[in-house]
């Protein structure tokens, strides 16, 4: 029993309770950015779920009677449909709302106007989409040196213990080493989804990209030439997003 009991001695608890504040501060920063990037991970995949659901009303829009009709259609598949914000937008200038006497955009052609305003959406919707993905970034790079400080920094206190009680046997040696390797193991337990999750949402990102571009063009034909160019829009189906989030 005592031997059992004193092998037992050793793990996560005996870690935490030899430890300094250095090591603490290791251990919490890996769990607050573990922590940080799952949630970010969860909150892009609603994101791109819903993104997914907005694309396919873009059908029933151009099946729509008007325009106003249409985007009514995009806005009930998602409240804050990207797909909406450029239709809203291209009607608005469709409308002449940019042409305010001492505006510099009622300088612009119609065209140009329309051009420039669907520009900017697009710019604002795909920063919307990268939001966190450097974080991620960030966290699959640095998570495996954080562990691997706090291994290093383990390991270097260890081997003061040990060699102040003047005991350097394998026995009194594995115990703390091997304690001091979770930090190394946590910091790769952080590290890997946060990568798959980065390249997954940056793959995802400019399939969705791609398909926003194309919509935002077919506005501009409808608009300014009065005939859609729809079959240029690549809409988004389970295939594409296979080839997407699957592909190397």
């Amino acid at each position: 029993m005592q031997e059992t009991s004193q092998e037992n001695v050793f793990g996560l608890a005996h870690l935490w309770a030899q430890g300094d504040v250095v090591s603490h501060s290791v251990a919490i920063l890996i769990v607050a950015m573990s922590i940080a990037s799952w949630y970010l991970i969860l909150a892009k995949a609603w994101d791109w779920w819903r993104l997914r659901k907005a694309a396919k009303a873009v059908p029933a829009f151009w099946a729509a009677s008007s325009v106003s009709e249409g985007i009514e259609q995009l806005r009930a598949a998602a409240d804050d449909s990207p797909y909406a914000q450029l239709a809203s937008q291209a009607n608005c200038c469709n409308h002449d709302c940019e042409a305010v006497s001492g505006r510099l955009a009622s300088q612009f052609d119609p065209s140009e106007q329309m051009e420039r305003a669907l520009r900017q959406q697009l710019s604002t919707t795909q920063a919307s989409m990268e939001n966190g993905l450097t974080f991620l970034a960030t966290t699959g790079a640095t998570a495996p040196f954080v562990g691997l400080f706090g291994t290093v920094w383990g390991i270097y206190h260890a081997l003061i213990a040990i060699g102040m009680t003047g005991q350097a046997a394998l026995e009194k040696i594995a115990g703390p080493v091997g304690e001091a390797l979770i930090m190394t193991a946590a910091g790769l337990g952080v590290a890997l989804p946060a990568v798959f999750a980065y390249n997954t949402f940056t793959r995802a990102n400019r399939v969705i990209y791609a398909d926003l571009d194309a919509f935002a063009h077919d506005l501009h034909a409808f608009f300014t030439v009065g005939k859609p160019l729809v079959a240029n829009s690549a809409q988004i189906h389970p295939m594409r997003v296979r080839a997407a989030t699957g592909a190397a």
